[in-house]
């Protein structure tokens, strides 16, 4: 199964109020040499109402100098993530988040930046994750519950979401979720924070069966698709492999 998209600058992000300008992404199916044309996949406003099942946008957390610094990291071609980032840490802005957002436990702020079109895989983790845009960029997001009892999920259930550089971003537990994409050509920068330890190397010992198999960093279960060839994953994305 092959995918191809043709995207276009149209009036279709939708929010809750009216619809503002953005675009839509028109999906083709090839099967051989037959082509089908596929359904149309909006790009949604994060304020949409329609984000309301997989987080929140958050206001009143000043984020200037924790997108300052982030001018310091690279932006590779491909994807980097880095789980913790010391000089966003020592900010006073992670007390901030770690107090009203996670009610005090310790955290990590760290990063993903790069170029990405793909939606390549889901995780989630057993808490929400906090996404400060420093860029432009979208969103790929799928509900846990839809997940089989085979921890197969059909790509088709996935939304996308536009969200404007600045935007903090809380996507719950339930929330699956991978690297953000590129909102054009230019990359994207995304500052990350989870609770402390999270996405970081196991060091205990797993099942490998059911859903302890997909278990790939610590508090992070990750379905992937085959297309996006992850060694030593679990490869339960049924479907297209959605690209923007």
């Amino acid at each position: 199964l092959h995918l191809s998209i043709r995207r276009q600058r149209q009036m279709c992000i939708r929010d809750s109020s009216m619809t503002v300008s953005c675009y839509t992404l028109l999906i083709r199916y090839t099967y051989g040499k037959e082509h089908k044309q596929g359904g149309i996949m909006e790009i949604y406003s994060i304020k949409d109402e329609k984000f309301r099942r997989y987080g929140k946008v958050w206001s009143g957390f000043d984020c200037t100098r924790l997108i300052r610094e982030m001018e310091h990291t690279p932006l590779p071609e491909d994807v980097i993530y880095v789980p913790s980032m010391e000089e966003l840490e020592v900010l006073p802005e992670a007390g901030e988040f770690a107090r009203r957002i996670y009610g005090g436990l310790p955290i990590q702020i760290g990063y993903c930046n790069g170029s990405n079109h793909r939606l390549n895989a889901l995780e989630y983790h057993r808490n929400s994750e906090i996404n400060i845009a420093v860029t432009n960029m979208v969103l790929l997001l799928g509900w846990l519950p839809d997940v089989t009892d085979a921890f197969t999920y059909d790509t088709s259930k996935v939304e996308a979401f536009f969200v404007p550089a600045g935007t903090v971003v809380e996507m719950y537990g339930t929330t699956l979720h991978y690297a953000p994409c590129n909102d054009g050509e230019e990359g994207f920068k995304c500052i990350v924070i989870l609770p402390k330890g999270t996405n970081t190397e196991i060091d205990f010992a797993l099942p490998k069966s059911g859903e302890d198999a997909l278990m790939t960093a610590k508090n992070k279960w990750l379905i992937a698709h085959e297309e996006a060839g992850i060694r030593g994953v679990f490869n339960g994305l049924l479907g297209v492999n959605i690209e923007v």
